[in-house]
């Protein structure tokens, strides 16, 4: 069983207080606390490195060896190749810099699927791309009783016409892990792309690219305990082949083509840092040894993560059910946990989520009020006019105990 209390003395913000007292942190779906370990990497190599790449001198060369490593760690991260890794601010603008490339190769007897589940960042990105070739969108479904996509609706969308799928892995908003094998097995079979949003999953769960054998996959190292980086996979196929927006120095050498401009260095020497992190839980607490390849640590580390945040969703769900005047939106059977993570929206009768939210901040409980940028699923739910939901979110440095004070506030609201 994961140390917590371990745990929690490794991220200095857990530590603070705010307005005199500590704080909850229930924010994590809008961006994750920071490990220690992190901002070491960080201000090591603001002090130590500090360069910009390819030039014969000990800084530069010291960069090109974060970057090296960072790369390397965010494909163990994906189980990808580090080739096939694309650093940028992120997912967001990642996601249309690769519309912007693929539009090339789309016209108007082409079709686009989206959901009415997704944040926006993988909506809108391609819904501006169908406006600037003439692409056809298609939206899916959403059953309105357990917030999860209509797989039958999605796939009676899905036709020879079809040339990208784009869908979470899981949802921001409401928690559902989406069976993204299924749909990118869909769109494989009639010749489409598949683009999945990994921002929310990525937190808490073992991604693996090959396995799922998508064609692009994109996530945030600021959800998973590090700064500020978008990480993208790419099919090497796909990364070579596609026409990249670029400079002429840059070359046509993967991944190098698709990064534009100077990187954020700092930030990369943090972001594997935080993987590193993650992959020693998995020594830690699971069944690794320290010289295990590093994929195989956070495989261990992410069945501990796993099992413990079950607990606590458990604890949160069965709580919030049993307070009068709260509606849950999304997956609240005990049975369907592996539909779900640990992000849980609610709303209470005779309160805006502002309002609920503001309560909860009163007593430095820090939740997340509003579409949160699924701006679909919240207008689908019928929510957005009046406020959108309140958002608990939960990762492994949370307790049962900061639960249980967050049901006290909801409760007498």
């Amino acid at each position: 069983m994961l140390d917590v209390l371990a745990v929690r003395q490794q991220f200095p913000a857990l530590s603070e207080c705010y307005n005199g007292k500590p704080a909850t942190f229930f924010d994590n779906p809008g961006g994750t606390q920071v490990h220690e370990s992190v901002i070491r990497a960080m201000t090591d190599y603001m002090t130590r490195r500090n360069a910009n790449t390819h030039g014969v001198f000990a800084t530069s060369r010291l960069s090109d060896e974060v970057i090296d490593h960072a790369r390397q760690a965010a494909a163990d991260l994906l189980g990808a190749a580090p080739e096939e890794i694309i650093f940028g601010n992120n997912m967001t603008s990642l996601t249309f810099a690769l519309g912007r490339s693929l539009a090339a190769e789309f016209g108007p007897d082409d079709e686009i699927v989206v959901t009415r589940l997704d944040h926006d960042a993988n909506v809108w990105p391609w819904v501006m791309m169908a406006e600037d070739t003439g692409a056809q969108v298609r939206w899916a479904d959403v059953d309105m009783e357990t917030c999860t996509l209509d797989m039958e609706h999605l796939q009676s969308l899905i036709n020879e016409r079809t040339r990208l799928v784009a869908v979470g892995y899981a949802s921001n908003a409401v928690g559902t892990i989406n069976d993204v094998k299924t749909i990118i097995g869909w769109a494989k079979a009639v010749g489409a792309y598949s683009y999945i949003d990994a921002v929310q999953y990525a937190p808490h769960g073992l991604i693996d690219v090959k396995a799922l054998d998508c064609d692009f996959l994109a996530c945030s190292a600021y959800k998973f305990f590090g700064p500020h980086v978008g990480l993208q996979y790419g099919k090497r196929e796909h990364l070579e082949r596609l026409r990249a927006y670029r400079v002429r120095p840059a070359g046509e050498e993967l991944p190098g083509k698709w990064e534009t401009g100077t990187k954020n260095h700092e930030g990369l020497a943090g972001a594997a840092a935080a993987i590193d992190y993650i992959a020693g839980l998995g020594v830690a607490y699971g069944s690794t040894a320290p010289t295990a390849p590093r994929r195989q640590k956070l495989a261990a580390a992410w069945q501990v993560i796993g099992e413990y945040e079950h607990l606590l969703m458990d604890r949160l769900i069965t709580g919030l059910k049993a307070i009068p005047r709260v509606r849950i939106y999304g997956i609240t059977s005990r049975m369907d946990w592996d539909k779900r993570m640990a992000t849980v929206s609610i709303r209470k009768e005779g309160l805006t989520p502002e309002e609920l939210a503001l309560k909860l901040a009163d007593q430095n409980i820090f939740v997340w009020n509003g579409n949160f940028y699924a701006v679909s699923i919240s207008e689908r739910l019928g929510v957005e006019q009046s406020g959108g939901l309140v958002r608990i979110g939960l990762v492994h440095y949370n307790t049962i105990e900061e639960i249980d004070r967050c049901l006290a506030v909801i409760d007498r609201a």
